[in-house]
């Protein structure tokens, strides 16, 4: 995943100084520091992972930075309970990994303040005749490795419940960012 796409996701949040964020499937911490960055110091970033040697190396981030307004837990997403209420919530390559995917969204949505935000950044199988091509492959993949299942299509699942819905694609549709805000 291109760094540049990760740092559009997280600017695509919105967020400022002060706010508290969550990384739902947290993974190894890729996006951890520009969550940090993004929240700056008086802010918090919650992550939340099933893999504890995933968490591991996020921690390893963590401590490399020295942040102490990071804050890592091993759970099921769908079971994680927030210390506080949250902000903003982020899935970075994570919600085609679940397959309870739609708990974990509505989970995420109880979570989140009237008003906050939510983002998911993924892949996706792109448009057209490259889709075709591109989908036993990523099928193969997916039973390898935490590649998502390609069938699901979390924009069509966001969409409805939130306001202010939005989708932007990148690299010929592999990538995409949908956003939305919860509704008061």
């Amino acid at each position: 995943m291109p760094t540049a796409f990760r740092r559009t996701a997280v600017e695509q949040i919105g967020l400022a100084p002060g706010e508290r964020v969550l990384e739902i499937g947290c993974g190894t911490g890729r996006n951890l520091p520009f969550l940090r960055e993004a929240v700056g110091p008086s802010g918090r970033v919650y992550g939340v992972d099933f893999s504890a040697g995933m968490l591991a190396r996020a921690r390893s981030v963590v401590a490399r930075g020295g942040w102490d307004n990071v804050h890592l837990t091993q759970s099921d997403a769908a079971d994680y309970r927030s210390p506080e209420p949250l902000d903003a919530v982020m899935f970075g390559l994570s919600y085609n990994t679940m397959p309870h995917h739609r708990a974990v969204l509505a989970r995420a949505l109880e979570l989140l303040e009237p008003g906050g935000r939510i983002v998911i950044m993924d892949a996706k199988l792109p448009p057209g005749i490259g889709g075709k091509l591109v989908l036993p492959f990523s099928i193969w993949l997916m039973k390898k490795t935490v590649l998502g299942n390609p069938y699901i299509r979390p924009w069509e699942h966001l969409e409805p419940l939130v306001d202010e819905f939005r989708m932007d694609e990148f690299l010929f549709g592999s990538y995409y960012v949908c956003r939305g805000i919860k509704r008061a």
